[in-house]
């Protein structure tokens, strides 16, 4: 990235300005960089988990699965999910508060007996898989915050900080040269006003 300037102490003051904002801020997203790395494999970890959970239930619950054709799908429905924000390094992440579910009306006695079973697991695998989709969506929000944010990492510390510093040394460089032609010029109207003030006298 290309910094632009001009060689005088007003471009020198603003790029001095620049360069500590960049220089404050970075520590801040360096720290916010590793929180956010820390979260995603949390979030990750936590996904993986609740899968693997959900799983392991099916396998268990085998059995019941086999006479999944037998069971009245309308006797339970999802009602509502509902969800909160909850900021992390911030970035808003949804948060799982709870599901409702709707279980209509129906005659234990003409249904078979396993049927509560039925709907108490259907509610269980619905649980956990809704939970799995949260802290899926949750770690890829994570996830691209952290990207954003190593992408300013990388934008602070190997572009616009070395370019600040490389423009600010090159504007000094010029103002040092521009006085030392200055203070030689002066002392060489010096010397030749005193040899012609010399060669007057004589």
């Amino acid at each position: 990235m290309a910094i632009q300037f001009h060689y005088n102490k007003t471009s020198l003051q603003q790029l001095n300005k620049q360069l500590k904002i960049r220089l404050n801020a970075l520590p801040t997203l360096k720290n916010k960089e590793s929180a956010l790395r820390l979260e995603v494999k949390k979030a990750k970890n936590e996904a993986q988990r609740l899968d693997d959970a959900l799983q392991q239930k099916i396998r268990e619950n085998e059995n019941i699965l086999r006479l999944w054709n037998e069971f009245d799908k309308s006797l339970i429905s999802l009602k509502d999910v509902r969800l909160s924000v909850k900021k992390i390094a911030g970035v808003k992440t949804p948060v799982l508060d709870g599901v409702d579910f709707e279980i209509a009306k129906f005659s234990i006695f003409k249904n078979p007996s396993w049927y509560m079973d039925g709907i108490m697991l259907i509610e269980e695998l619905s649980r956990i898989a809704l939970e799995r989709e949260v802290f899926e969506r949750k770690n890829r929000l994570l996830d691209h915050a952290r990207k954003k944010t190593t992408q300013k990492v990388n934008l602070y510390e190997k572009v616009q900080i070395p370019g600040y510093e490389e423009a600010i040394l090159k504007i000094k460089r010029f103002m040092e040269d521009e006085e030392n032609l200055s203070k030689a010029s002066q002392k060489i109207v010096k010397n030749r006003m005193e040899n012609q003030n010399t060669e007057e006298a004589r």
